[in-house]
């Protein structure tokens, strides 16, 4: 007999919901990733910078990669809130990857402001999740 309060029923929902979202924003954020291509450098830029920026874009999408197998590796436990912890620690850290990226050679100051905001947001929701995952370890 099912019921509307169906713990475990409503975990599992809750849980796959989760992870389909997580998949869902990684997938998103390859097709980005893969659709930027480096412009073209403009007259009177050096091929230094160039190789510059295209190096900046190879750590962009390195980041991401490492990102979606790191998440792959994680064994899910069953409990949503673990499982939730684990999955958005290692995508805030592909957040920061892609940031630094950003900070390392990009070139608006209000993007490179904004990728600083971004690397210390994310750096804060770690250590909560750290936190979290300390006070909650799965034994």
């Amino acid at each position: 007999m099912h019921t509307r309060n169906n713990k475990n029923g409503g975990r599992r929902i809750a849980h796959k919901l989760v992870c389909a979202l997580v998949v869902a924003i990684s997938t998103y954020a390859v097709q980005l990733s893969a659709a930027a291509q480096p412009a073209p450098a403009a007259a009177g830029k050096s091929e230094m910078h160039a190789n510059v920026s295209n190096d900046a874009t190879m750590k962009m999408s390195k980041s991401m990669d490492d990102m979606q197998k790191n998440m792959r590796q994680i064994k899910m436990s069953g409990d949503l809130d673990h499982d939730f912890a684990m999955m958005m620690r290692v995508h805030h850290q592909g957040a920061i990857d892609m940031a630094q990226a950003e900070v390392d050679a990009g070139k608006d100051p209000t993007m490179i402001m904004t990728a600083k905001k971004i690397i210390a947001a994310q750096k804060k929701e770690i250590a909560q999740f750290d936190d979290w995952l300390k006070k909650h370890s799965m034994k």
